[in-house]
């Protein structure tokens, strides 16, 4: 007889609606744990979920429980950040049968310093071999990442990555993932192989939507991500970045802003949220 699992190291899939989610973002294909379907699934829900803060500039929380991703990502038709993203598409692994585990990672984008691990993202394994799973970033990959002893430089589509292991400041393993981008090649957050679980995320997701050292309570911060395209919207500056490293930036009216979310990145707020975070404590009045 085997021993139950503490719930405290599940993802509480029994509670999501898989259906909904699977229409949700636009996947038909088989229900099988396997490669075929987990790349299929990490490339449907990074192209049809966006990333975005808006609720914590609204003066709300950022609940992580399924039936509350449920309502904002699948009923509502929102999207959220990194710590929502992975909730919900863990709660889809877990209830398709998938085996793996939570990650952090200290996000760097080229700075220096060390920066706190609150990025959440999945290793997958699959018969013996690991794969890496970044749904909630909002630049991609589209596709599960191999680990592997050498990986190197990589391209999913038209996206270029590049994947090194070696030794952290302390010892131990330590993976950072490279992006190429309108800054040519850029460290975008490296990460251990400690196994995280919906406990480490609820502290990190605390820290992320309250402090004032996080980056996402001061603005709007946006993403959508293609095949083809990365649009980013932060605060009022929209950039339009490509594969090839090439991009364009412009400023858009504040009265804008709920007209570009809905139209560029598929987000439609209600008129009461779109006229609160037009005149949002976060906008900084002039001098």
């Amino acid at each position: 007889m085997s021993t139950p699992v503490d719930p405290s190291y599940t993802w509480n899939g029994a509670e999501l609606d898989l259906e909904a989610y699977l229409a949700r973002i636009g996947y038909a294909g088989e229900r099988t744990p396997t490669l075929a379907t987990l790349r299929a699934l990490v490339h449907a829900h990074t192209t049809s979920l966006p990333f975005e803060n808006l609720e914590i500039l609204l003066g709300r929380g950022v609940p992580l429980d399924v039936p509350a991703l449920q309502d904002k990502m699948i009923r509502r038709r929102r999207g959220g950040y990194c710590y929502e993203n992975v909730g919900l598409f863990a709660a889809a692994l877990e209830r398709l049968g998938f085996e793996f585990t939570g990650l952090a990672g200290r996000v760097s984008m080229g700075a220096s310093g060390l920066r706190p691990a609150t990025h959440a993202l999945l290793l997958v394994t699959l018969d013996g071999e690991r794969w890496l799973c970044d749904v909630g970033f909002g630049a991609g990959p589209l596709a599960p990442v191999p680990l592997v002893q050498s990986p190197g430089e990589f391209a999913l589509g038209a996206w270029r990555f590049r994947l090194e292991r070696g030794a952290g400041p302390l010892g131990g393993e330590l993976w950072t993932l490279y992006q190429f981008g309108r800054d040519g090649w850029v460290d975008r957050y490296s990460f251990t192989l400690d196994p995280q679980y919906r406990i480490d995320s609820a502290v990190g997701n605390h820290f992320v939507s309250t402090s004032p050292r996080s980056p996402f309570t001061a603005r709007p911060f946006v993403q959508r991500f293609t095949p083809e395209v990365h649009e980013v919207l932060d605060g009022l500056t929209w950039t339009t970045e490509f594969p090839d490293g090439g991009g364009t930036s412009r400023e858009i009216e504040l009265a804008d802003l709920p007209k570009v979310l809905l139209e560029v990145f598929d987000i439609e707020l209600d008129a009461p949220d779109a006229a609160a975070l037009v005149r949002g404590s976060w906008i900084t009045p002039p001098e």
